[in-house]
């Protein structure tokens, strides 16, 4: 597919200029912002990672959740802590590069490190595009995020940009106390806490295909990195225990006791950046993605079950047959990541030059197709509901819940986390909101100015399951609009708002433009309970 012009924008300036970092007083606060780009599980029950960042600064969420009656998902427990210094894990080309493995965050459960993350500080430009090592989160109280730097061999510095040895990739090896770290064309590097988290020892290994073997690289070195295959992404087989890497020349195992061979035939000569083993039966599955001229040539593939080798994951239309295209080429899709359930996995994806994201469902045939608008679809975003806005999807993650169930978690880029406890067939949206009052004792609009056509949500909280009325009056208490009427809405933690019904967009009955000025939104539940917001519009529209 023919690269168009990238999204412009350089976080530099749009999180900058659109986000409110919370501070780490903000107890009330759900998350520590809605710009989130990474989720994972924490090891515990019903609890999540999220990392965020915010105008100032990044913070990590420790999340606790429960299932309500309804099946929706609430915020049980919320606790927040601010990156350190002039830190973060979002590199600022991750929306402007269109290197597939520079455009997600690598995660990572690390034992004894906790939750680690790539780590960036800002270079002579002041852009977040200087890898310094990574950030390992143990806790949120105290001095529980710690700055783990890596070392720069002078060898780095004949390269045309550090960005080429960023950290792309996350390995914990439980069994020897290792983290294996993909650090592109410095190769992959093991990070050996076995004598301690405070004490760990550092070797950078560089590939050498022909050779077809790990090479140490000494740290005052200053080889010539480009004649190595450099490393994208690493994993660690759940039942063989050995190191899968992804490189610029294959799919390569490194087995315990260091040798080296190639994973894949179909693969031994393709540029692979990344890859992700789960599910059950074990998949494995694989990104392929290399810059032709103007053109990203990007491949999904997968070794499934007891397969030899890999092959290209099929597309299917609505009746199960293979589509004969190359949906994912097509689409130019880059893997954010892969999160498993079963026989499922769900494929978290984001086309390189365009602002479309969201999942793929693939099961053991190839990627699921539903009716879409225009035909067959497969790609699942706010139009199929994983999210209740048009948003970036950065992240997908599985979490154990309670009752044995396995949860699924979204990171979006301005909306939050969604969480399902359904597998995906629902989804709940959880964003940075401070706790309204019960009862409808307090009702927010966001925004509270707007002009005609555009949305503010109408923000309130039940202290039980009720049915809800929205109504908008004019300033002289002539009503205007009703938004909803006795529509079932669910008592929850911070609020009980259905982001997709609850918004005036500052029109009437008609569809008529309000004139400007002040109109107030009463709201009414089916307990004799009543509260009262204000927003103003602008007017205009059509």
């Amino acid at each position: 597919m023919k690269l168009g012009l990238h999204k412009k924008l350089g976080l530099q300036v749009t999180i900058g200029a659109m986000l409110c970092a919370v501070p780490l007083f903000a107890a009330t606060e759900t998350l520590f912002s809605n710009w989130t780009f990474a989720v994972s599980p924490t090891g515990a029950e019903n609890t999540l990672w999220v990392f965020s960042r915010g105008d100032a600064a990044s913070g990590v969420t420790q999340l606790k959740v429960k299932v309500g009656g309804s099946g929706s998902v609430q915020v049980a427990e919320s606790k927040q802590d601010m990156v350190p210094g002039e830190n973060t894990a979002v590199q600022d080309g991750i929306f402007t590069d269109d290197l597939a493995e520079h455009r997600r965050i690598s995660v990572e459960l690390a034992g004894p490190l906790g939750w680690v993350l790539p780590r960036f500080e800002p270079n002579d430009d002041g852009n977040y595009l200087q890898p310094s090592g990574f950030l390992s989160i143990r806790n949120v109280t105290g001095n529980g995020i710690i700055e783990s730097p890596l070392v720069i061999p002078p060898a780095a510095e004949d390269l045309d940009s550090a960005m080429f040895y960023a950290t792309s990739g996350f390995a914990y090896d439980s069994v020897h106390s290792v983290l294996w770290i993909a650090r592109g064309m410095l190769g992959v590097e093991a990070y050996d806490v076995s004598h301690g988290a405070n004490d760990p020892r550092e070797t950078i290994y560089v590939f050498d295909k022909s050779k077809k073997q790990l090479e140490k690289l000494k740290e005052n070195s200053s080889a010539d990195l480009k004649k190595y295959t450099a490393v994208f992404d690493v994993k660690i087989h759940p039942e063989t225990g050995d190191l899968w890497l992804a490189t610029a020349a294959g799919l390569w195992v490194r087995g315990d006791d260091g040798s080296m061979k190639s994973a894949s035939k179909v693969l031994d000569t393709t540029r692979v950046t990344g890859v992700w083993i789960g599910g059950e039966p074990l998949q494995i599955i694989a990104e392929t993605s290399k810059r032709v001229k103007e053109s990203i040539k990007g491949g999904l593939w997968r070794r499934y079950g007891s397969a030899k080798d890999f092959a290209k994951v099929d597309f299917l239309d609505t009746a199960k047959k293979v589509v004969k295209k190359d949906v994912y080429d097509n689409s130019d899709y880059t893997v954010n990541n892969v999160a498993f359930v079963g026989s499922r996995a769900f494929v978290c994806v984001r086309a390189v030059a365009a602002s479309v994201s969201g999942i793929l469902k693939l099961d053991s045939v190839g990627v699921l197709a539903y009716e879409g608008d225009d035909g067959n679809a497969w790609l699942y975003d706010s139009d199929m509901g994983i999210t209740d806005r048009n948003a970036d999807v950065m992240s997908i993650a599985t979490f154990p819940m309670s009752h044995k169930a396995i949860g699924l978690a979204l990171a979006t880029y301005g909306n939050g986390i969604s969480v399902s406890a359904d597998t995906g067939a629902t989804w709940t949206t959880i964003l940075n909101r401070a706790k309204l009052n019960d009862n409808l004792g307090s009702i927010r609009m966001v925004p509270s100015v707007i002009t005609a056509g555009g949305e503010s949500l109408v923000s309130y909280k039940v202290g039980k399951d009720s049915k809800i009325t929205i109504e908008v009056f004019s300033y002289d208490m002539k009503k205007v609009r009703t938004i909803v009427k006795s529509e079932p809405r669910f008592a929850d933690a911070s609020r009980s708002t259905n982001a997709k019904e609850d918004f005036w967009d500052g029109k009437d009955d008609y569809g008529r433009a309000c004139t400007m000025g002040i109109y107030y939104v009463r709201v009414k539940d089916n307990h004799d309970h009543v509260g009262w917001g204000k927003v103003m519009t602008l007017g205009g529209g059509k």
